[in-house]
């Protein structure tokens, strides 16, 4: 999916601390050296424990809760997000700064002790054009995501159905899922570009409360009741919000994902030929290695969350399948335009997630570079977007963003499909 920042970025948010554009660049450059000097570490300020972390953008708190354990001596951090669990093992400490990697995505919160059992630093994203920071501190403790009063919670559990309006006026639908326990919510949105992933937070009375981090973004969701109704915030990051309101509606869904886009008139086979991630090479769906087998086409980006999720399916699907004469290219398109650098992204992630069958360099990351790049199609309206090619080269389905596992069984209705179309093609 492409949140608002991202492609169909439902919002990048605004910090609200303003810091100027010097200490923006002079913070971003310390915290690179910080990194890259990993040489001469000091003793972590990163100790084992249960520790409560906050973004602090838009006059708003985005609360997230994180584990430190060790390995071998040196720390590790495991980000939770609802069920979620998210290792993070990339951790350099050198003066009184820590870096923490933030996973397959080029971010970090790079941290400096503020008192015994407290942090302060900030997350970082390094992959703009801009510097990105966000302020963030943590202490340590278990503790919930949000406070709360004694006063009986209101329930916000079952299926609602969704709409989110951005700042801009645009509108568009969405569908949530919440179950409850007590005070404690979790749950998600589903939308026609993909999921927010798994959220999770508090009920107070009449008030929600969801967010999560998962290192590329962090969201925080709050609405209030309103007769049958919700009314809500929706705060992405620095900049990034969006109003919605809801109505409980067990039959809420979302437009077919397999009919959003589709191929131009005339057009029956994809014509492509991208740059792999191994310099020298290249890769096409008329390539030996693809022709007489079912080709699958994922278009992704190492930035993108909800790509991240289909990865995790692809995968370990591929490897289990590609003896069956079934093949998948991934089509990176990242935020830089340097061909090598947007390489080493994709081996990034292509090593931290084991994926197994080939990736390329397509282009930048955005839509409308992903539909000039694939000019037979109508358009590319989201991030991940999966196309499915017959024994002919045909492209017979092009299903527009991914249900993650976030989303339960709108997940598991995900992976029948895609079985369902695999077993299809190959008996043809």
């Amino acid at each position: 999916m492409s949140f608002v920042s991202l492609s169909h970025t439902p919002a990048t948010l605004g910090l609200g601390l303003l810091l100027t554009l010097a200490a923006c660049q002079q913070n971003s450059s310390s915290e690179k050296k910080a990194a890259a000097s990993a040489g001469a570490s000091s003793a972590s300020p990163l100790t084992v424990g249960t520790w409560r972390g906050v973004l602090s953008a838009q006059d708003q708190e985005i609360p997230f809760l994180f584990e430190v354990d060790e390995a071998g001596g040196e720390p590790v951090v495991t980000l939770r997000n609802g069920e979620e669990r998210l290792l993070l093992n990339e951790i350099k400490t050198a003066g009184d700064s820590t870096t923490i990697r933030l996973g397959v995505f080029d971010a970090a919160l790079v941290v400096r002790p503020a008192g015994e059992g407290k942090l302060q630093g900030a997350w970082v994203k390094y992959d703009g054009k801009e510097p990105y920071r966000v302020p963030f501190a943590a202490t340590k403790g278990e503790q919930p995501l949000f406070g709360g009063s004694e006063a009986q919670p209101q329930s916000f559990a079952g299926t609602w159905r969704v709409a989110f309006k951005g700042d801009d006026g645009k509108t568009y639908p969405a569908v949530g899922v919440f179950e409850q326990q007590g005070s404690n919510v979790t749950g998600t949105f589903l939308t026609s570009t993909g999921d927010y992933r798994y959220l999770a937070g508090q009920a107070v009375s009449d008030k929600l409360n969801l967010t999560t981090f998962d290192g590329s973004h962090g969201f925080l969701f709050t609405a209030q009741k309103r007769g049958n109704g919700l009314n809500g915030h929706f705060y992405s990051g620095k900049s990034g919000h969006e109003t919605w309101t809801a109505t409980l509606d067990p039959n809420a869904k979302l437009p077919d994902a397999n009919a959003l886009t589709g191929m131009k008139p005339g057009q029956k086979k994809l014509d492509f030929r991208f740059p792999n991630v191994y310099e020298g090479g290249s890769i096409s769906p008329s390539d030996p290695k693809y022709r007489g087998k079912v080709l699958v086409v994922q278009i992704l980006g190492s930035w993108c969350p909800n790509c991240m999720d289909e990865t995790n399916f692809l995968a370990p699907w591929y490897e289990k399948n590609k003896g069956r004469g079934v093949e998948i290219i991934g089509l990176g398109f990242e935020r830089t335009s340097d061909q090598k650098v947007a390489a080493q992204k994709l081996l990034k992630m292509k090593d931290r997630l084991n994926v197994g069958y080939d990736l390329a360099v397509a282009g930048e990351a955005s839509k409308d570079a992903a539909s000039a790049a694939l000019p037979q199609i109508q358009k590319v309206l989201a991030f991940p977007t999966t196309i499915f090619l017959d024994k002919k080269g045909e492209v017979r389905k092009i299903h527009t963003g991914f249900s993650g596992p976030g989303t339960g069984k709108y997940y598991e209705q995900e992976v029948a499909e895609f079985n369902r179309t695999i077993d299809q093609l190959l008996t043809e």
